[in-house]
């Protein structure tokens, strides 16, 4: 009988003991974590600060990846770190990626190295999401360049992952207008960028410019949120021609015009309060 129950107690303490393993693997996985410059290619530029929340799930975490702008040409992920805070606030649930990309430097990575860049971001992300703990529910956010990328890939690429929505904050949409009727940015410093011009390249401004690939099959909601003044994108060329698009091919979208605002750096705390409040909203009913 005395071996019996030493044998059912050590069975009950064993049980005890692979459950408090169990349980420490599990919440150490669920703690909330934050990796700076993690790698997903071999340049210096292709890395990613990764923010993953407390309670990471597989079958329930959704992403948002944000894309810094610069122009294509200058920049740097550390400028998006207060639209980090400011997500983790409104959307605590989300795994969050903010990547760099490499810059355009002519006679280097031109384009579409910064659109190849972004692609390899989301396919390495989304080939990790075990790791990580995600799932496949995608949402990218960009500002200005880094919008126009995120418009791009969402509306041109379908696989791995079909990104569910975007949140545009001002970010050129027709790179063949923009060098056509440039504003502050002289299409001569476009032409660099791009390394070539519209005459040169006509197909290469086409495959770079996210209204060309607007229909009801590959876009995916959109959230515009665009100043009225802005010196760079033109709101009317712009923004406003990609939500006309986007309605005429029954996509969902949404486009705020932000009065007597320019490109981002005169929005204010108001603002961006009102944008991420927006962007909120729109990510609740979009990405399900």
């Amino acid at each position: 009988m005395l071996r019996k129950n030493l044998f059912l107690l050590l069975f009950i303490l064993s049980a005890m003991l692979s459950c408090k393993k169990e349980g420490y693997v599990n919440d150490a996985v669920v703690m909330a974590s934050t990796q700076l410059n993690a790698t997903y290619g071999t340049q210096p530029l292709q890395n990613m600060d990764v923010y993953l929340p407390a309670g990471s799930s597989a079958a329930s975490t959704k992403v948002m990846i944000l894309i810094h702008g610069g122009a294509w040409s200058v920049g740097d992920k550390s400028e998006l770190t207060g639209f980090v805070d400011s997500i983790k606030k409104r959307l605590p649930d989300y795994a969050i990626f903010n990547i760099n990309y490499r810059l355009s430097a002519f006679p280097v990575n031109l384009f579409p190295t910064q659109e190849q860049d972004v692609k390899a971001a989301i396919e390495y992300i989304f080939s990790k999401r075990n790791d990580y703990l995600i799932g496949d529910k995608f949402v990218l956010t960009g500002a200005s360049a880094g919008a126009h990328l995120s418009l791009l890939h969402a509306y041109k690429y379908n696989s791995p992952v079909k990104i569910k929505a975007v949140i545009d904050f001002f970010g050129p949409t027709d790179i063949t207008d923009l060098y056509n009727n440039p504003g502050a940015v002289p299409r001569q410093n476009i032409a660099a960028i791009v390394g070539a011009t519209p005459a040169s390249n006509a197909a290469l401004y086409q495959q770079s410019s996210p209204v060309t690939f607007v229909s009801s099959a590959t876009a995916c909601p959109t959230l515009i949120l665009q100043g009225s003044d802005d010196p760079l994108v033109n709101a009317a060329r712009q923004s406003a021609v990609l939500r006309d698009k986007l309605q005429i091919a029954a996509v969902p979208v949404q486009y705020v015009l932000y009065a007597g605002k320019g490109h981002g750096d005169d929005w204010g705390p108001d603002t961006f309060f009102d944008a991420f409040n927006k962007m909120q909203a729109f990510v609740a009913i979009h990405n399900q």
